[in-house]
């Protein structure tokens, strides 16, 4: 009685398979309904809002002067003669330059790379072509999770070590470019 017991244990041992268990929450795949959708992952997009505004302002003033005398006195007998020599110049010059630039604009950029610490490292690249004119923006730089809001927006000055490249070409770009004669003019040193 006990050896059929016994040999039925056995069978029925081999046959069941060691139990194991997953966890179903799993943070890199799984979402609250309410959480924000917000840029995490590598190839996760991210809109980052650009605000530049510059002002600089550089002036010189410069003021030289020098004059110089020279006199001298002849007498030989009823010769007598005198003469004096003055010469002189100076210089004064100045300039001023002043600059002032606004640049506004939103781009959408992809996450290419997460940090260990969770930061995110950001590129995008973007064209436009209006009226003849094209317009490149390029974008890169690092962001922080705790600066993207709950739009997934991130403004440019939280990007640390940000990248902002703007460049345009067209027929505005060519007609800001100086004309060939004040080019050679600058080339010479003389405008």
């Amino acid at each position: 009685m006990i050896r059929p017991l016994l040999l039925a244990t056995l069978a029925l041992m081999s046959l069941t398979a060691p139990a194991s268990a997953e966890d179903l929450y799993k943070p890199s795949g799984w979402s609250a309904m309410s959480a924000d959708r917000t840029a995490r992952q590598v190839g996760d997009a991210l809109t980052i809002v650009v605000y530049q505004a510059a002002e600089a302002t550089n002036s010189a003033k410069s003021d030289s002067s020098k004059s110089s005398r020279l006199g001298g006195q002849i007498s030989a007998g009823s010769l007598n003669e005198s003469g004096n020599l003055s010469f002189g110049g100076g210089y004064t010059g100045g300039g001023q330059v002043q600059r002032s630039e606004r640049f506004v604009t939103q781009i959408t950029v992809v996450v290419s790379e997460v940090l260990p610490n969770g930061d995110l490292i950001v590129t995008g690249e973007q064209q436009m072509r209006v009226n003849g004119e094209t317009s490149n923006i390029g974008v890169r730089g690092r962001v922080r999770l705790a600066d993207i809001n709950a739009e997934n927006m991130v403004a440019s000055n939280r990007v640390a070590n940000a990248q902002i490249n703007y460049d345009g070409r067209g027929f505005v770009s060519k007609s800001a470019r100086p004309g060939l004669i004040n080019r050679v003019f600058r080339f010479l040193g003389l405008g």
